[in-house]
């Protein structure tokens, strides 16, 4: 009978953080299972060469996070709740987002930019925050979205 090995820590702590930054990456079990052995590898390492258990957590999320800072869903989220607030109600900017970062016109947007794990602190993020939210007000305009017209919520 094969057992089935329970999903470590390491993978857990991964899939929750990327469920909830990188929806668009849950599926990609390849680099989850890598990243997530990469991350116990590296806490073995520091605990067998003599760092405390608290030591050893923070180098394998070190390892863990890496290059996972900055999040196009997180931005997208955030400009739909900032600028979109009274035509796209919670949980609406939730929903919308996964159709989003699937938009050709949005994926242009950000490909146009060099997105590291420190660019949300860029003057570059003004600059893409102000395009995300012209090219998805004429997304809403181009496939007439319907959005919740706050003059008639009386």
């Amino acid at each position: 009978m094969e057992t089935k090995k329970e999903p470590s820590y390491f993978r857990l702590k991964l899939e929750t953080y990327l469920g909830e930054h990188f929806p668009e990456m849950m599926s990609d079990n390849s680099f989850i299972t890598t990243r997530a052995d990469e991350s116990l590898t590296t806490y073995c390492d520091a605990v067998a060469q003599g760092f405390s258990h608290p030591e050893a957590e923070v180098m394998a999320s070190e390892v863990l996070y890496q290059d996972l800072h900055f999040s196009k869903y997180d931005t997208l989220v955030s400009v739909l709740e900032n600028e979109f607030e009274k035509e796209l109600p919670s949980p609406l900017p939730e929903r919308l987002t996964p159709m989003l970062l699937k938009n050709k016109a949005v994926q242009s947007v950000f490909n146009k930019y060099e997105l590291t794990d420190d660019f949300g602190a860029s003057p570059e993020y003004e600059k893409l925050y102000t395009e995300l939210t012209g090219t998805i007000v004429l997304l809403i305009e181009i496939n007439g979205l319907p959005t919740v017209d706050s003059e008639n919520m009386t």
